[in-house]
């Protein structure tokens, strides 16, 4: 895909949808946290349900430890993996209240070292809750990367360096929710839905559908 045809997308993402944002609700640095290591391999839906009854609870590192792992595991267990989520919860927020005074750090590096934080949650709270123009790729970022043409790669970090590298910089900060978003409602896995889609005539996809 040449650099013109991504540009034009790009616009037409943003022309359609000028301030995207996460579809995790959160109203802190350390909800979001939460809420990232909570959605893996499971729906922005189900996190938010459970985090609506977490949050007045305990919304800070102190509150949840205060809670025990069992207090925490009543919130989540309906989310996929909750006993394992749970653990790394709890010995993250015991980082973030011995190392850093109960604040997230704004640092990769450090977040890194956070129980349950690989490179892609990292990149979510730098990008969505520091503004660091950091690409988070999840499954729908990655199909529809490699679907449309746009920034093909064969593992979601050669498609995070595609998209670093091909993305201008006025995009960056936004281009991780338009993908999510465009992947999760419009290029979806199974059939996706061509007919409605904003970007049809800019996208490289042989197998176009009707819908």
């Amino acid at each position: 895909m040449n650099q013109q045809k991504r540009i034009e997308i790009l616009t037409r993402l943003r022309d359609a949808n000028p301030h995207p944002t996460t579809e995790l609700q959160y109203n802190s640095v350390f909800e979001l946290l939460i809420a990232v290591i909570l959605s893996a391999q499971a729906t922005d839906v189900g996190v938010n349900k459970a985090t609506a009854k977490l949050f007045p609870v305990a919304n800070t590192p102190q509150a949840i430890l205060d809670l025990g792992i069992d207090g925490l595991k009543s919130y989540i267990k309906t989310i996929g993996l909750y006993n394992s989520k749970a653990e790394n919860i709890m010995k993250t927020c015991r980082d973030l209240v011995e190392k850093y005074n109960g604040e997230v750090p704004e640092s990769r590096e450090a977040l890194e070292a956070l129980a349950g934080v690989g490179r892609k949650t990292a990149n979510v709270v730098l990008n969505t809750a520091f503004g660091w123009p950091t690409i988070a790729v999840d499954t729908h970022i990655f199909r529809v990367a490699n679907r449309t043409g746009f920034a093909p790669g064969k593992d979601v970090l050669a498609v995070e360096k595609k998209l670093l590298k091909v993305v201008p910089d006025e995009f960056k900060v936004d281009v991780h929710h338009w993908l999510i978003l465009h992947g999760r409602y419009t290029c979806v896995a199974r059939k996706p839905r061509c007919g409605a889609c904003l970007i049809e005539d800019l996208c490289e996809f042989k197998e176009k559908t009707e819908y």
